[in-house]
């Protein structure tokens, strides 16, 4: 016997390392009802239908979910997202008929991010100004982490779709000749200068600090991005300060951009593994300014809020918005 009656389903986060596994009721209309969540290291699994087995198998009291809502960290082409950080491959037609369930959907990581929007209250989030945004109208949310991931929901006559991008590989912009010879001295090394390598990523946070060392001519010691970061917020080293002040700038700027591509009047959402980390900083720097600094479209974007969502697990709360939103 199946659970297609109780409406049980299986949600999924799954990265190149770890994989969190849920199962929350479709009918409870919020994220409220999502059941513990499951952490399996991928490395333990040869493939990813032996860990929805096994987590099944200890979770589920021996009934079937009906459905399965995956959040992957890749690509999704035709349902289907071939993993480049470990050996799984994630296809919700093969899981579909193999694992029994009604339904799979495979979505992007940061597509689920962006469905989690609406149902984000204001203990989950940091204002980083703006005006409360129009209802209705498109929500943006930006990511840096170990990539720079952008993705923005759409809401017309009661649907909702989610847009996923690929916008970490447009070109990075510059503002002021500083940032000139800081992208300048980038180009020598990386060709293509993406906003995601060259500033907005784990990577491109390095990529930054290594640029404005070279372009100061300052000696400084071979950080990741944490160290920067932790360097930055101690005060003890002046370029690691430097970059982390240009980092925020540059979001604004980009966040910026994308605002008015996507005429996203709801609002603009940060959220990825860097930003959290020091709200504070960012809240003082002049990220919102250069948000706001679009020539005659400023008063547009002065209205449009922008948050740091700072709530762990959003991404089940988007599964389950997904989830709930589409019940085949």
């Amino acid at each position: 016997m199946t659970i297609g009656k109780t409406g049980q389903i299986l949600l999924a986060d799954i990265g190149g390392t770890n994989a969190r596994f849920a199962l929350s009721r479709s009918d409870s209309g919020n994220g409220d009802q999502t059941g513990p969540i499951d952490y399996v290291k991928v490395a333990d699994f040869p493939t990813v239908r032996e860990a929805i087995t096994d987590v099944l198998a200890r979770r589920s009291e021996g009934k079937q979910p009906a459905r399965a809502v995956l959040a992957v960290a890749g690509p999704v082409t035709n349902n289907r997202c071939v993993m480049t950080n470990s050996p799984w491959v994630i296809d919700g037609n093969e899981l579909q008929p193999a694992l029994g369930f009604d339904s799979v959907h495979v979505l992007n990581d940061f597509e689920v991010v962006a469905w989690s929007l609406p149902a984000l209250q204001p203990a989950d989030l940091i204002s980083l100004g703006g005006q409360d945004g129009l209802p209705g109208e498109p929500l943006l949310v930006v990511g840096p982490g170990t990539g720079f991931g952008v993705s923005c929901l759409v809401e017309r006559h009661g649907a909702r779709l989610a847009v996923v991008t690929e916008a970490g590989h447009a070109t990075l912009p510059a503002e002021n000749e500083r940032e000139e010879h800081v992208i300048a001295c980038l180009r020598k090394r990386l060709g293509h200068v993406s906003i995601e390598r060259g500033a907005l990523s784990g990577s491109g946070l390095q990529s930054l600090y290594e640029a404005l060392a070279e372009v100061d001519g300052a000696q400084v010691p071979h950080r990741d991005a944490a160290a920067i970061t932790k360097a930055a917020l101690e005060g003890s080293c002046p370029v690691s300060r430097a970059t982390l002040e240009m980092f925020c700038a540059i979001l604004g700027s980009v966040a910026g951009n994308l605002a008015v591509t996507f005429g996203a009047r709801g609002g603009v959402y940060i959220a990825g593994g860097i930003a959290p980390r020091f709200p504070d900083f960012l809240a003082a720097s002049a990220f919102r300014a250069r948000f706001e600094a679009k020539g005659r479209f400023q008063d547009y974007l002065r209205n449009i809020p922008t948050r740091l969502v700072t709530k762990p697990d959003a991404s089940f709360l988007g599964l389950k918005m997904f989830a709930d939103h589409n019940p085949d």
